[in-house]
């Protein structure tokens, strides 16, 4: 695999050509999507990871051997960046996730020992009133015991308005976990039409 950084873009007229397929990932701030892209494409700093919730204030995009984009969207919840600055991402988002007809899959990350917000009910209903396939992936599982993380992935399941596009994957960075899920059920929707 051959990833590299392609470009970040604060508006619509920044975005990518849309020429090849997207799988974007969303979710809060500080839920460990940098990790997940750099677990997933087997790179161990392509997306920068912080401890500051928030650094992500842009939409990142990552060319896959140069056959599709993986897109990080800006983390949202309780990130301590300035209120316009936060007030800028929902449309930016939102104008990514209604106009890439290049979008096959969206990611979504919740972090397992957290319930499900509003923000992620929003942007679920959003999705799927666009009829945008997205699936549920439960980062820090290696955070509980295995028990524990099949409890509460049936729990948050319960929280969120519709299954997703698929069963939700348990997610770890450190271990692992999910990573050949992902690998195995990407391509899936890559060779999907649009939408």
């Amino acid at each position: 695999m051959s990833p590299y950084f392609l470009r970040a873009a604060t508006g619509p007229a920044q975005f990518p050509r849309g020429t090849l397929p997207e799988v974007a990932v969303a979710g809060r701030s500080n839920v460990g999507k940098s990790s997940l892209i750099n677990t997933l494409l087997g790179c161990r700093d392509l997306a920068k990871t912080s401890r500051t919730p928030g650094r992500t204030q842009a939409i990142v995009f990552f060319s896959v051997d140069d056959r599709w984009l993986l897109v990080d969207l800006p983390g949202y919840g309780y990130a301590k960046v300035p209120e316009a600055v936060r007030r800028q991402w929902r449309p930016l988002v939102e104008a990514y996730l209604a106009g890439r007809e290049t979008l096959r899959l969206l990611l979504l990350l919740i972090d397992i020992r957290r319930d499900v917000g509003e923000e992620e009910r929003d942007l679920v209903s959003w999705l799927s009133h666009r009829g945008i396939p997205w699936l549920p992936v439960l980062t820090k599982a290696d955070k509980l015991s295995r028990s524990r993380a099949l409890t509460r992935r049936r729990e948050l399941m319960g929280q969120l308005p519709g299954g997703g596009a698929g069963e939700p994957v348990l997610f770890s960075a450190r271990t692992g976990e999910g990573k050949k899920k992902l690998g195995d059920t990407i391509p899936i929707f890559l060779q999907n039409k649009a939408q």
